[in-house]
């Protein structure tokens, strides 16, 4: 598929939205856990999981088609990398694009789910998550969600991307030590927030080094499994559907 034509503020938008709204649920619903069940955290971290991969699977159904749904500049960055000897994927502006949209769209979607429960808009999480497991967890976690992303992109099988991406995620919550961030733009976010989603703004760095890493590890394993994956790039997360002729209004007397 070529490279979607649907104007990049228009992509950025939709990029900036969903990972505000997945940034947000993942707060919200851990501030809702935590009220509703406040003596089981057992039940809080399934809880706080069920809202998150309900939301990130509707979030790529719905905005996927304009921007491809990667809500998460790991993936913005795997798809440049991927494509960019084919010519597909995004350009290296189109990810700096991405990336800023996605970054600030976490900051928003903690700020706007901290308001919602009647909290400071802005509360650096104390919560520190710095220990070699959980980096080793969060390798884990991206390395597999790349893998899944561009396999399936590769394979045809995008109409599926919904439901896998939002299971990885889901499954990684519960067997990754760090229980899956697995995104440096929604990891900036939660910092913003001292609930059970936060993270202590000085554990940032060490989760998003890790998560690089996972990152190279998944394009590693991907370039082995499926030599030609970066043909694919621009159908992660899921395809585009726009052409060019969508932007131009159909000739007088054909059917729309």
């Amino acid at each position: 598929m070529s490279q979607p034509v649907a104007p990049l503020g228009r992509r950025v938008l939709a990029e900036f939205v969903g990972t505000g709204l997945l940034t947000g649920t993942v707060v919200g619903s851990g501030v809702m856990a935590t009220r509703m069940s406040p003596d089981d955290v057992g039940l809080q971290l399934l809880e706080n999981t069920l809202a998150t991969v309900f939301a990130l699977g509707v979030l790529i159904v719905v905005l996927g088609p304009v921007s491809g749904g990667h809500f998460n500049p790991i993936v913005s960055v795997a798809d440049w990398w991927l494509g960019r000897r084919g010519r597909g994927g995004l350009r290296p502006w189109e990810v700096a694009a991405y990336a800023a949209g996605q970054v600030g769209g976490a900051a928003g979607g903690t700020i706007l789910a901290n308001l919602m429960y009647a909290l400071p808009a802005v509360a650096w999480s104390a919560t520190s998550r710095s220990a070699p497991q959980l980096w080793l967890g969060e390798i884990v976690a991206t390395g597999g969600l790349v893998l899944v992303v561009f396999a399936l992109a590769r394979t045809g099988r995008q109409a599926v991307a919904p439901v896998a991406v939002a299971a990885w995620i889901g499954a990684a919550y519960w067997f990754t030590s760090s229980t899956s961030f697995a995104n440096p733009a929604v990891t900036i976010g939660r910092a913003f927030s001292d609930t059970f989603a936060g993270i202590a703004p000085g554990s940032v760095p060490g989760f998003i080094v890790a998560q690089v890493l996972g990152a190279i590890a998944g394009a590693a394993l991907l370039a082995m499994l499926y030599p030609r994956a970066g043909r694919a790039a621009s159908d992660a997360v899921i395809p585009q559907p726009e052409t060019a002729a969508d932007e131009v209004a159909a000739p007088a007397g054909r059917p729309t």
